[in-house]
C-alpha cells in the first residue's frame, strides 16, 4: 500500500469513527469496546465534536424536523404503492404499467445510501443536507410538468435517487439532540418509528387528497412537505465532524456494479409476479445481470486493501446469522403490507374504508417504539425478539380465520399485534449489528449498512413477491377445487345462478343474456372465495414460520448459555 493510500485509509476510518460517535455510538455497546488504535506515523485521529446539550424546545424542534423529513421521503414511495389503481386510471395506464413507476423508483434507491455514507463524510454533513433537500424539492416540482408515461418513469427514477439521502437525514436529525448515553435506546427507537410512519399515514390521507385534486394532489402534498423540510434543514443545522477525503475512484467503480445488482433484483421482485416468473425471457436476463454484477463487485472488493465493503467479514458466521434473522423478520412482517392490506383490497375495500385499520397500524408502530425505548438494554435483546415473534404468530393466526365477509374492524387486534411486533424487532437487531461492527472498528460500519439495506429493502421486495406468488398459486388450487365441486345440475347451484341472473332482469330482457351475466357473476364470486382461502393459507404459513423462528431463537440462546444451564460447568468456576 502506497503512503497516499495508507493516509486515505486512516482518514476514512477517522471520519467514520467521528461521524458514528456523533450519531450512533451507545454508552453501553454490545460486547467489549474496541481498543483505540496504536499510535502511528500517519495523520492524527479526528476527534468528534463534543456533545452540546440542547434545550427542550430545540430537542422537540430537531425531533419534529427528523420525523417530517422521514415522512416526506416515505410518502414519495407510499403514495404510488398505496394508490396504484387510483393513479393508473387518470394516467391511462394498466396496472402493470403503473407498477413500473414503483420499479423505476426502487432501482437507484435500493443501494444509493451506501455511497452517500462516504459522500457525507467527504463533503460535510451540512453541505450534504442542503444539497439533498434541494434536489428532492426540484424533483417533486418537476412532477407537475410530467405529461407522458416516459417522463413519469424518468421522474420516478430521479425521485428514488433524491429520496435516498432523505432517509439518512431523518435518521440523523432525530439522533442529533439525544445524549450519547441514550442514542442506541431512545434515539434509535424514535428514528426507526419515524421511518415506519409513512405507510399508514399514506393510507389515512390519500382518500381526501384524491377527492380534492386527483393524483396531482399527492404530488402537491409531497412538494409542500419537501419545502417545509428544506426550511427546517436551513434553520436547524446538524453538527458535522471534520471532513476528510475518503472516496477513491475504485469506490465509484465498485458501487456501480453493486447498484446494478441490487437494482436488477429490486425490479425483478417488483414486476416479476405480474409477467410471471417463467413467462418472459427478459426477467431471466435481469437476474443473470444482477448475479454477474454481484460477482464483479465481490471480485473487486476481495482484491482491494481499502474496502468499500468487507466481503470476508460479511460471510462470517456472526454476520450471516444476523443477516438471516433480519431477512426472516422482514419476510414475516410483510404479512401486514402484502398480506392483510391486499386481502382487504381483494375483498373490495378501498382506502377510505380501511382508514380505521391504518390508524391502528400507526398506533401499534408508535406504542412499540415508546415501549422498546424504555426496555431495550444489552442482555434483553433476545427476549424482545422472542416476544415480537410470538406476537406475529398470534396476529397471523388470527388473520388466518378470515372469510370473504371479514372487514377491517375484525382485523384491528391482529394488525395491531403485527405492527407492534415489527416496531419491537428492528431496534434490537440494529443495536446488535452496530455492536458487532464497532467491535471490529468504525470502518466496518459501512459493511454493516450493506447488510441492513440488503435485508430490509431487498427483503421487503422479496416478501411482497413471495406473498403475491404464493397467494396466486393457492388461488388456482382452491379455484379448481371449488369449481370441481360445483355442478350446474346441483339444485343449490342452479338456484344461485337463477338468482344472480334475475338481478339483471331490469336491464336485460334477453333470458340468455341474463343467464350468461349470472354465470359470470357467479364465477367472480367463486374466485373471490378462492382468494380468501389462499390468503388464509398465507397467514397460517406466516404463523408457523414465526413459531419456527421463535424455536430457532430459543435454541440459539440455550446453546449460547449452555455453560449456565449445565450444573457441572456452572459449579467449576465457583470451585476454582
Amino acid at each position: 500500500m502506497s503512503p497516499r493510500e495508507a493516509a486515505a485509509r486512516q482518514d476514512q476510518a477517522a471520519i467514520i469513527r467521528a461521524d458514528f460517535r456523533r450519531h450512533a455510538e451507545p454508552a453501553e455497546t454490545v460486547g467489549p469496546r474496541p481498543q483505540p488504535p496504536a499510535a502511528s506515523s500517519g495523520p492524527a485521529a479526528i476527534a468528534p465534536p463534543a456533545f452540546a446539550p440542547k434545550s427542550p424546545m430545540m430537542i422537540a424542534a430537531y425531533m419534529l424536523a427528523g420525523t417530517l423529513i422521514a415522512l416526506t421521503q416515505g410518502l414519495g414511495m407510499s403514495f404510488i404503492s398505496t394508490n396504484l389503481q387510483q393513479i393508473a386510471g387518470p394516467m391511462d395506464l394498466t396496472q402493470t404499467e403503473a407498477t413500473w413507476l414503483m420499479a423505476a423508483y426502487l432501482f437507484p434507491n435500493a443501494s444509493l445510501t451506501l455511497l452517500l455514507f462516504k459522500v457525507r463524510a467527504q463533503y460535510g454533513l451540512r453541505n450534504f443536507a442542503e444539497v439533498a433537500i434541494v434536489v428532492y424539492v426540484l424533483v417533486c416540482l418537476a412532477h407537475f410538468w410530467s405529461d407522458s408515461y416516459e417522463s413519469a418513469l424518468a421522474l420516478r427514477f430521479f425521485a428514488g435517487v433524491a429520496a435516498a439521502p432523505m432517509t439518512s437525514l431523518g435518521f440523523l436529525y432525530i439522533l442529533e439532540p439525544v445524549s450519547p448515553a441514550k442514542k442506541m435506546s431512545i434515539g434509535l427507537c424514535a428514528a426507526l418509528t419515524a421511518l415506519a410512519l409513512p405507510s399508514p399515514v399514506t393510507g389515512i390521507i390519500s382518500p381526501y387528497l384524491l377527492d380534492i385534486g386527483d393524483y396531482h394532489a399527492l404530488y402537491l402534498v409531497e412538494l409542500g412537505l419537501a419545502m417545509v423540510s428544506l426550511g427546517l434543514v436551513y434553520l436547524l443545522p446538524l453538527a458535522s465532524p471534520p471532513r476528510a477525503k475518503v472516496i477513491s475512484s475504485l469506490d465509484v467503480v465498485s458501487y456501480i456494479f453493486l447498484a446494478i445488482a441490487l437494482g436488477c433484483f429490486a425490479v425483478v421482485l417488483t414486476v416479476g409476479r405480474l409477467y410471471w416468473w417463467t413467462a418472459v425471457d427478459w426477467l431471466a436476463w435481469m437476474i443473470i445481470t444482477g448475479i454477474a454484477a454481484s460477482a464483479i463487485f465481490a471480485a473487486i472488493e476481495l482484491n482491494r486493501k481499502n474496502h468499500l465493503v468487507d466481503i470476508r467479514w460479511l460471510t462470517s458466521r456472526e454476520i450471516l446469522h444476523l443477516a438471516g434473522a433480519l431477512m426472516v423478520s422482514r419476510l414475516l412482517f410483510s404479512e401486514q403490507t402484502s398480506g392483510a392490506i391486499n386481502f382487504l383490497r381483494n375483498a373490495g375495500m378501498l382506502n377510505e374504508q380501511m382508514a380505521g385499520l391504518y390508524w391502528i397500524i400507526l398506533a401499534g408502530a408508535v406504542v412499540s417504539g415508546i415501549i422498546c425505548a424504555m426496555i431495550m438494554k444489552p442482555g434483553r435483546l433476545s427476549a424482545i425478539h422472542a416476544v415480537a415473534l410470538l406476537l406475529v404468530a398470534a396476529g397471523s393466526y388470527m388473520d388466518s380465520q378470515s372469510t370473504i365477509l371479514t372487514r377491517p374492524e375484525q382485523m384491528y387486534l391482529s394488525q395491531f399485534l403485527v405492527s407492534f411486533a415489527s416496531g419491537l424487532f428492528l431496534p434490537p437487531a440494529l443495536m446488535i449489528g452496530m455492536g458487532a461492527a464497532m467491535k471490529r472498528g468504525p470502518s466496518y460500519i459501512l459493511s454493516f449498512i450493506v447488510v441492513f439495506l440488503a435485508t430490509q429493502k431487498i427483503g421487503g421486495y422479496l416478501g411482497s413477491a413471495f406473498y403475491g406468488t404464493f397467494v396466486q398459486r393457492r388461488e388456482q388450487f382452491h379455484s379448481f377445487r371449488l369449481v370441481s365441486e360445483l355442478a350446474s345440475t346441483d339444485p343449490l347451484v342452479a338456484a344461485r345462478l337463477k338468482q344472480l341472473g334475475g338481478a339483471y332482469g331490469r336491464v336485460l330482457t334477453d333470458p340468455n343474456q341474463q343467464v350468461l351475466q349470472g354465470a359470470a357473476l357467479f364465477t367472480r364470486q367463486v374466485q373471490q372465495q378462492a382468494y380468501a382461502l389462499a390468503y388464509d393459507d398465507a397467514f397460517l404459513l406466516t404463523a408457523w414460520a414465526s413459531l419456527a423462528a421463535l424455536a430457532l431463537l430459543l435454541l440459539h440462546v440455550a446453546w449460547r448459555n449452555r455453560h449456565r444451564l449445565s450444573p457441572t460447568r456452572a459449579a467449576m468456576p465457583a470451585a476454582a
